[in-house]
């Protein structure tokens, strides 16, 4: 699977641009600020619907302009599909497959598999269990659609339960109206736990070897999958925890408190860790992400590395490259303010790419 082609309107700093790739590697230079990783996620956003980077839809709308447009002509097991992705302010967004609408935008995901190395990453580390958990669904959510399904639902039920939790705060409790979204989040929290569980076993040893490569197995690192329905029922849980509940005016237990622990040593990641090692850890995660949607959806997923160059040392840049040199991966687009610098390290190891140059939101020959 590859990017052919890539038109944008009235996106983020773009007013208008068209681009043509190679099959191969792509790479965007220029100076900060340019508009250099508004062009990955302008990919990014035809595979997931969304921006990586921007919540809301209409932030990615030029300034002073009422809407935007992408257009990407994708090649997937030799065939073209036409992605339309259009956004005007007040009205509903547009997702369009060949010129066909989609109902659900849930039922575009997964068909064009993207991973996403980008700094703001780094939050998968520093922040909360949330970042961790929407990094497991992004990518089990790309190969199982009936987990996609069950998450949204899952979802839904909670905020029902939250809110009735609030609603009934201080009054006396109707708990057949409670029964029924236990009733929903037992069934869909427990379809989901193994499913994340069925997903970890096979993610762990792809980011353990991929870490060792990086790494020469220069350190010990580690991850855990914790959820508090590994050691409990989920119906006794709910149980138990509805005074905490009714006190918290929230849920307290459930799949929506799993989280991913990482660790150096026998130490949190985040508290030891360099800047440097943690750069390796997130690489070695989407690493692994891409070798297990490679696995699953048997088409190599689009390879979208912003900025991969910052943290990384020499050596472990050289271990990326051999990767790139094998033929590992398939597109790949790449960001750097030092076109040099790339054009040195692509030569080394013989590999063509094709250079764009990026100012103040307009691409120019490089």
């Amino acid at each position: 699977m590859y990017l052919a082609s890539l038109t944008l309107i009235n996106f983020k700093n773009y007013s208008e641009a068209s681009l043509q790739f190679s099959r191969g590697v792509n790479c965007f230079t220029g100076n900060n600020g340019s508009g250099k990783t508004n062009l990955i996620d302008a990919i990014y956003y035809l595979s997931f619907t969304k921006s990586y980077f921007t919540a809301s839809d209409t932030q990615n709308i030029r300034h002073n302009e009422q809407m935007f447009v992408l257009q990407g002509t994708f090649v997937l097991n030799e065939n073209k599909e036409e992605i339309f992705c259009g956004v005007k302010s007040g009205s509903k967004k547009q997702i369009k497959r060949n010129n066909q609408e989609y109902e659900r935008f849930s039922d575009h995901i997964g068909l064009l598999p993207v991973v996403m190395l980008a700094p703001v990453d780094h939050i998968l580390i520093t922040e909360g269990s949330d970042e961790r958990r929407r990094f497991i669904d992004s990518i089990i959510s790309q190969v199982n659609h009936t987990y996609l399904d069950n998450l949204i639902n899952y979802n839904k039920a909670l905020t029902q339960r939250n809110a009735y939790l609030k609603q009934v705060s201080g009054r006396a409790v109707d708990l057949t109206m409670l029964e029924v979204w236990d009733e929903q989040l037992i069934n869909l929290g427990n379809a989901i736990h193994t499913v994340r569980k069925e997903f970890m076993e096979q993610f762990i040893p792809l980011f353990n070897k991929s870490y060792a490569f990086l790494s020469q197995k220069a350190e010990d690192v580690s991850m855990e999958y914790q959820s508090q329905l590994t050691s409990g029922d989920f119906s006794n849980l709910l149980k138990l925890a509805l005074e905490k509940d009714l006190s918290f005016q929230f849920t307290t237990t459930g799949i929506h408190k799993d989280d991913l622990v990482f660790k150096l040593g026998e130490h949190p990641l985040k508290r030891i860790a360099s800047q440097g090692q943690q750069k390796t850890f997130l690489t070695s995660l989407k690493l692994a992400q891409f070798d297990y949607l490679y696995q699953h959806k048997k088409t190599k997923p689009i390879l979208l590395l912003d900025d991969i160059f910052d943290k990384l040392d020499d050596y472990r840049v050289k271990r990326l490259m051999q990767l790139v040199s094998q033929h590992t991966f398939g597109q790949i687009f790449i960001t750097d303010t030092h076109p040099q610098r790339l054009q040195q390290i692509f030569d080394e190891i013989k590999e063509p790419l094709k250079l764009f140059k990026v100012e103040k939101g307009e691409v120019l020959p490089a």
